[in-house]
């Protein structure tokens, strides 16, 4: 019993069995340690386990650690680089699956990972999903993450909670926009990444070229730690640098991870130099050994790189074909050799919220207080379902926690481990595993304390963008009301489950507006309205919030008289009005004890009657009617705005006059003032800053200028690799710009903007919108007919 050998099981996993003296994983748990207790665990070690030789230390299989530890990785990419295809071989590889499907869906199942409908038609994820699996002694906890850039956020919340990440690259097109955007968030969470490069079996592939744009356009120290064997249909297997030899994936589906002696070439050699010097270069221990012209054997550089790559410094690089099932065990070997364990993770801190959110250092100890982050959300037949990251202490079934943000306290009536859709119960977990809840009322990012020992910590929230484009949607005209209130409540559970949706009512225009990241994250959750909810819409446009106002002065003498027998109504007004200059629209400068500035006029009432012609008690009447009366304009029917009305004298008749007499009398004189004051259309410019790789300025710049853009600010930033680019562009205009961008971009351009102002519109494109509302005017009085 204390020799071993090494034996074949199913899936190619290697296990080792408990040595003499090592704790058992019940003994494990009733010390604290940590160890996965779910059902499938433990069938696992019953029937997986196996030994394995005393000269393989370096195989991730073969530590001799007596208690599991664990692995929080994130698999991103770009859309169809093969993330959701390799999230599928790994579990498959691990026992976590029994088949392998296909991502479409084309074999009625489906890929694992991808349990929205919704995913399986369109061939991409939509929302990150969870699940957990076992290679060797190591618990891996994975979230897949969708590549679309719509979906960004679902990578951003991911990676806030993970220790580390496998960055998959296609083997043909390289490093592609949505690459660069989750580089950009791997470095903001100082997230250390593992590379694979996929799809070496096409045409085209290089896996040379693709290393030296993540080089380049990712500005990373990355190099391979294995050299293929073949590429395009020629590909079977991989090189591994480190320890010489050649590894094939035999089988139906490449279950037989073969090693074989390997004919070591000078190409073999120059990519291994290659690999230990841009490691030196990061590596004073392994640089030492290297100038002193020491052999550097497999496991001096496999220390180093696991030291470089924690330290963020290194990116090793692995390649192989996740469709082909070529590659993905040596993977697994890689994320858990040399990506770090929640305990090994530095600088993680909480903020104290009570003492001017002061950082303080986190320690992932079991023991210790409970500290979670709840991170993402999903609405279940079951209620709410709320994903945690724990960071320290132990989360148990019913026990009692606080929300930091609310105070509240709360039990947890349930705990599971997450499988894709699937969930397995679980009575507790510890610090350094993601799990989720049920029955919890809470926001993302609310941090989650144990209310017997509350020290209100914090842990910082995540990078939220905002959203770039707008539909307005509605239920379907003669919708039921029941209809009505699920659009109500699908809205709200949406907002909440992801916060760079956003849905607000227009003031003006009373239209819901949805607000995204996108087309597509738009247009997927319309569908979601309808599968989910049953709820039809209308979808368009927002309506564009247009303004009037007068460019010269103009007087009016009106009066409203009307007799219809008895008491009538009388009442006679005079007066001007006239356009606010642009520094009268602006707030008088506030007191220096004012501490927020009041909004800028555009309306104002001047009362400039002498003598009582007009009585006291009817002048707040004519205040209202003046401001009734510029509410809508004649042009286009929107709010006339940056316009004086003067009352200068009137005539009141004894027994006529009326609050409604006076009321109407303004209405009328101003609109026929207004006419005469020569109106026109204003509309909404937006401040748009749009940032795009140098060598697409010039189109970007011309596609500005087509839609009536005024460029304030271009310039290039101080490596010469993005250009960015500030401009005053009318909203209208606006609509669908970011699948332009995109398009003249390869999908690596950026853009925000944001209301600055109200400015007139072209005499070209105020006269359509004149004849459009007289259209609109004349079909609704035939309507009415």
């Amino acid at each position: 019993a204390s020799g071993r050998r090494r034996v074949a099981v199913r899936g190619g996993l290697k296990m080792l069995l408990r040595p003499r003296g090592a704790l058992s994983a019940t003994q494990a748990l009733r010390r604290g340690r940590h160890l996965t207790t779910t059902p499938f665990c433990r069938r696992f070690l019953s029937s997986q386990a196996a030994a394995v030789d005393d000269s393989d230390s370096d195989s991730t299989s073969s530590s001799t650690s007596s208690t599991y530890v664990t692995r929080n990785i994130g698999i991103s990419a770009h859309i169809d680089s093969g993330k959701t295809t390799l999230t599928e071989r790994i579990l498959y590889f691990t026992g976590r699956i029994k088949s392998i499907h296909d991502v479409r869906g084309r074999d009625g199942v489906g890929a694992k990972m991808d349990s929205m409908d919704l995913e399986r038609e369109k061939g991409i994820t939509i929302q990150s999903a969870a699940t957990h699996c076992l290679w060797g002694k190591t618990h891996v906890n994975i979230i897949d993450t969708p590549g679309h850039v719509d979906f960004t956020i679902e990578v951003e919340r991911a990676l806030r909670v993970l220790d580390g990440a496998v960055l998959v690259l296609c083997g043909v097109a390289g490093v592609q926009s949505q690459s660069l955007t989750v580089d950009r968030q791997m470095k903001r969470y100082d997230i250390p990444r593992v590379a694979f490069i996929n799809k070496l079996d096409r045409m085209g592939a290089d896996p040379w070229r693709v290393i030296e744009m993540i080089r380049g356009q990712m500005a990373l120290n990355a190099a391979a730690v294995q050299i293929p064997i073949g590429l395009e249909g020629a590909h079977v297997g991989v090189v591994d640098l480190a320890r010489r030899v050649a590894i094939t994936f035999d089988g139906d589906k490449g279950e037989k991870v073969v090693e074989k002696d390997f004919e070591w070439t000078d190409d073999a050699e120059q990519k291994r130099t290659e690999l230990v010097e841009r490691v030196c270069d990061v590596d004073d221990e392994l640089a030492e050994a290297y100038l002193n012209g020491d052999e550097i054997g497999a496991e001096a550089l496999h220390s180093a790189i696991r030291r470089a790559t924690r330290a963020r410094l290194f990116v090793p690089v692995f390649m192989g074909s996740a469709y082909k099932n070529k590659g993905v065990q040596p993977l697994l070997d890689g994320v858990v050799r040399y990506l770090p364990s929640p305990a090994e993770r530095e600088d993680v801190v909480a903020l104290a919220v009570d003492d001017k959110e002061r950082e303080v250092a986190i320690t992932c100890s079991p023991s210790e207080p409970l500290l979670a982050l709840a991170f993402k959300l999903e609405e279940s037949r079951f209620g709410q379902l709320t994903y945690v990251r724990i960071y320290r202490g132990t989360l148990k079934k019913g026990m009692h926690v606080a929300n930091v943000r609310t105070r509240k306290q709360v039990k947890v009536p349930r705990l599971v481990r997450m499988h894709s859709d699937e969930m397995e119960e679980i009575d507790s977990a510890c610090a350094g595993d993601v799990v989720a809840m049920f029955g919890i009322d809470c926001a993302s990012m609310d941090t989650f304390e144990e209310a017997a020992n509350r020290q209100r910590l914090a842990m910082s929230s995540m990078f939220v963008p905002r959203p770039v484009i707008s539909l307005a949607v509605a239920p379907k005209k003669g919708s039921a009301p029941t209809v009505i209130d699920n659009f109500s409540a699908a809205l709200q559970r949406f907002t909440k489950e992801d916060p760079t949706l956003r849905v607000h009512t227009d003031p003006e225009s009373k239209q819901t507006i949805l607000s995204g990241m996108g087309e597509l994250h738009l247009e997927v959750y319309v569908e979601r309205l309808k599968r989910e909810y049953g709820v039809d819409t209308d979808v368009g446009n927002p309506r564009v919030n247009y303004r009037e106002t007068i460019t010269t002065r103009a007087d009016f003498d009106y009066l409203h008289k009307k007799q219809s027998g008895g008491s009538g109504q009388y009442a006679r007004v005079m007066g001007y009005v006239e356009p606010l200059g642009e520094d009268e629209e602006d707030d008088e400068e506030d007191d220096e004890d004012d501490e927020e500035p009041k909004a800028p006029r555009t309306f104002e009432f001047v009362n400039e009657c002498i003598g009582q012609n007009i009585p006291p008690e009817f002048m707040p009447s004519c205040e209202k009617g003046a401001g009734e009366a510029v509410t809508k304009g004649h042009l286009v029917g929107a709010a006339v705005e940056g316009i004086r009305v003067g009352l200068t004298d009137g005539v009141a008749h004894a027994v006529d006059s009326s609050d409604i007499a006076f009321r109407a009398a303004m209405i009328g004189g101003i609109r026929q003032a207004i006419l005469k004051a020569r109106p026109q259309v204003l509309e909404p410019i937006m401040a748009l800053e749009a940032t795009v790789p140098t060598e697409f300025q010039g189109d970007v710049l011309g596609a500005i200028n087509q839609r009536r853009g005024l460029i304030t600010h271009s310039g290039v930033s101080e490596d010469g690799l993005n250009a960015t680019i500030l401009a005053d562009v009318p909203l209208a205009n606006m609509f669908g710009y970011s699948t332009v961008l995109r398009s003249q971009t390869q999908g690596k351009g950026e853009f925000t903007m944001e209301y600055k102002t109200h400015q007139k519109v072209a005499s070209d494109a105020e006269a359509e919108l004149v004849k459009a509302y007289q259209v609109h005017l004349q079909e609704q009085r035939d309507a009415k007919k």
